[in-house]
């Protein structure tokens, strides 16, 4: 059996129905024979078990899960919305939940390092039901680094506006480049006597233009339908991510799905696979 994210929009697309059904989305009954892992409330929510056998498909995608009484993607609360993660950056303890989770699976963690990040999105409009199996490059528009960086830039140039001070170019760009990493400020920080321990947390807001589930910013996106998000940035891109749907999908299974490409308005096209709910 082969494992990958293609397999998991196509085990959705079983059970397509449920979606209009189930409460909260951590309810829908994924099929456990994809699964590495399962989780609630901590990054990945899900994650798809490795192949061994690597020429067409990895496996080893990780997935979180957003779910919205509106047409709003929720808020990302502690990690940001990214295309990829490195899997030494989620699992960093022998204790690791996620990390015996995987192994009972039969995998090899650390076999491969950089996984790719997928955001299943579910959104509610009075009798209407949205969701999108969405490649994390759709959120993330710039790099991480360069988001956190440029927040705290602003917050820099505002304070210092207020203070009427100024710094050089050259130690502003060494402070904003020393907060650009969000390990760096979201550890537990124990001051000398004090009673509390102090913690930053980052909640990363989705604009318009990045709301997929936003019908006046991406109409193609239709009421009570399920989609498969993928990019689709150049014609080599578009030809893997068309052959790969072919493994997993027959010739007239495909021809169900309404098949399309959407421009994103910071990140270029995106390829659509659409099906009504």
């Amino acid at each position: 059996m082969m494992y990958s994210i293609n397999h998991f929009f196509y085990s959705l697309v079983l059970q397509k129905h449920l979606f209009k059904k189930v409460k909260r989305l951590e309810q829908f009954p994924f099929d456990q024979k994809l699964l590495a892992c399962r989780n609630k409330g901590v990054f990945p929510d899900l994650a798809i078990r490795l192949n061994k056998d690597r020429k067409i498909f990895t496996g080893g995608e990780l997935i979180e899960l957003k779910d919205s009484n509106s047409y709003t993607v929720s808020s990302f609360n502690s990690t940001i919305p990214s295309r990829s993660k490195k899997i030494e950056d989620i699992i960093t303890g022998k204790n690791s939940i996620i990390k015996k989770q995987m192994e009972s699976a039969g995998n090899d963690v650390f076999s491969l390092s950089t996984r790719d990040v997928f955001y299943l999105v579910r959104g509610k409009n009075k009798n209407h039901t949205k969701v999108c199996l969405v490649y994390g490059s759709f959120f993330e528009t710039i790099k991480v680094s360069d988001l956190i960086s440029q927040s705290f830039h602003q917050v820099l140039v505002e304070r210092l506006k207020e203070s009427g001070k100024e710094i050089s170019d050259e130690l502003n760009q060494t402070l904003v480049a020393l907060l650009s990493q969000q390990q760096n400020f979201s550890k537990v920080r124990n001051v000398e006597k004090a009673s509390v321990k102090l913690r930053f947390r980052i909640m990363t807001e989705v604009k318009a233009e990045g709301n997929i589930l936003n019908t006046k910013k991406y109409p193609e996106i239709k009421d009570d339908t399920l989609n498969f998000v993928l990019p689709c940035h150049n014609e080599a891109q578009e030809r893997d991510s068309r052959k790969k749907l072919e493994e997993v999908f027959s010739k007239k299974e495909l021809q169900g799905f309404n098949i399309f490409k959407m421009k994103h308005h910071f990140n270029g096209y995106f390829l659509i696979l659409q099906t009504g709910l």
